[in-house]
């Protein structure tokens, strides 16, 4: 098998693979995470990951891969954008976006918010660019999802660069706008684009896996040429989260969690499918049945107190808003149920971010391997269980039959 990548690259590139431990004849492919927001705490691993690499993510990786607001930084990677020009422009975007509507109510009166300045924002900046147009200016391969609700499936908005230089892909004509509109609409929150929803209300918040077989299974026009430059095992991968805001429930709580019961459930349901999914992909990249098909780099954290106190200290949080300045300080409270569209926290994310970007290059990791621990779990994300309580309840009739309900 013909080794894909390694004639292809720049002396910029060859740098950049050897700072970041990418092997010259892989194709580099980077996903990014739905999370609102969120996309903020996103940014600063990225702006990291650009000052080690030497170059902007646009001329370091292959593919950029993107659901909901990680579709918005990946479209804007793929029209050149460097992760500080998009920091700024995806903060000004983020704060006009999430203004609450006129009696606008997330699961009263939905959508709580309107497009109308995401849809300015995007006319202004991505002007109408098609897919393949952006593509071809920057020499970049990209993946934008949504979810076709009248269809009943996922729509994986894609475009590969061919031999010849043309790029194919099903929907290439597709304005670029359109399709970061299209990925953005999660329910409730935003009205859809006509068929399509957020890219990742179903199992694709973390586009991972899809974009891992896109790239391998459909990124030529002649399928049966066998000629795409994504060759297994020869391909890299950085897929990178928005911080996981888990609701762990008490086990004496579960039949009457705190709050308005219906709000709780639907926001469980919202989000914890999603982590769920999330997940499981990951779980596949490290399993054995995966571990030598790829080289898979995930970079993920939950947002708890004992995630938080493995990153170093910093001072750079409002005293008054929080009661301290410093990261370590924050409580459950804070870290809790950290909204998408909640902006008043963005402080909190970009923080972690910055601190979570400095703990990858302290800690020896550089964004040169998985971010995992020995047992291949997420390193920052942590785990709540009680497997002696578990075996014990569940094998105990008397337990069962005196249970409330």
């Amino acid at each position: 098998m013909a080794k894909p990548n390694s004639e292809k690259l720049t002396p910029a590139r060859k740098q950049a693979f050897d700072k970041l431990n990418i092997p010259h004849s892989n194709r580099v492919i980077l996903s990014l995470d739905g999370g609102g927001m969120r996309g903020i705490f996103t940014l600063q691993l990225l702006k990291k990951l650009e000052e080690i690499a030497g170059i902007r993510c646009c001329e370091l990786f292959d593919m950029v891969a993107g659901t909901s607001t990680g579709g918005i930084i990946a479209g804007l990677i793929a029209t050149g954008h460097s992760a500080a020009e998009i920091e700024e422009l995806y903060t000004k975007l983020i704060t006009s976006v999430f203004q609450r509507k006129l009696l606008g109510l997330q699961f009263v009166n939905p959508p709580a918010y309107s497009k109308r300045n995401y849809r300015h924002f995007l006319k202004e900046i991505i002007t109408d660019v098609t897919l393949e147009k952006t593509c071809t200016v920057n020499e970049i391969d990209l993946m934008i999802t949504a979810h076709d609700i009248s269809a009943g499936e996922e729509t994986f908005f894609s475009c590969f660069k061919q031999d010849d230089g043309s790029y194919y892909g099903t929907y290439n004509d597709a304005l670029l706008r359109s399709v970061m509109k299209a990925t953005m609409s999660a329910p409730t929150y935003f009205h859809p684009l006509e068929r399509f929803l957020d890219g990742g209300t179903t199992t694709y918040n973390n586009p991972s896996f899809a974009a891992f077989m896109e790239a391998v299974s459909y990124s030529r026009a002649d399928k049966n040429a066998n000629l795409s430059d994504y060759q297994i095992p020869f391909i890299t991968l950085f897929s990178f989260g928005t911080g996981i805001s888990r609701q762990f429930i008490q086990p004496e709580k579960t039949i009457n969690p705190d709050g308005v019961p219906l709000k709780f459930w639907l926001n469980w349901i919202m989000s914890q499918t999603g982590y769920d999914a999330s997940a499981m992909q990951t779980d596949a990249f490290r399993s054995p049945l995966m571990e030598n098909t790829v080289d898979f780099r995930r970079f993920q954290i939950s947002l708890d107190p004992a995630a938080l106190k493995k990153l170093p200290n910093t001072d750079e949080l409002n005293p008054v808003k929080y009661g301290s300045p410093w990261l370590h300080n924050l409580t459950a409270k804070h870290l809790n149920d950290i909204d998408l569209a909640d902006i008043k926290k963005m402080d909190i994310m970009s923080v972690i971010g910055k601190q979570m970007a400095t703990y990858i290059v302290e800690s020896g990791n550089a964004f040169q391997s998985d971010l995992t621990n020995n047992r291949k779990n997420d390193q920052l994300v942590t785990y709540f269980g009680d497997i002696t309580r578990i075996k014990k309840q569940m094998s105990n009739a008397k337990w069962l039959d005196e249970f409330a309900t």
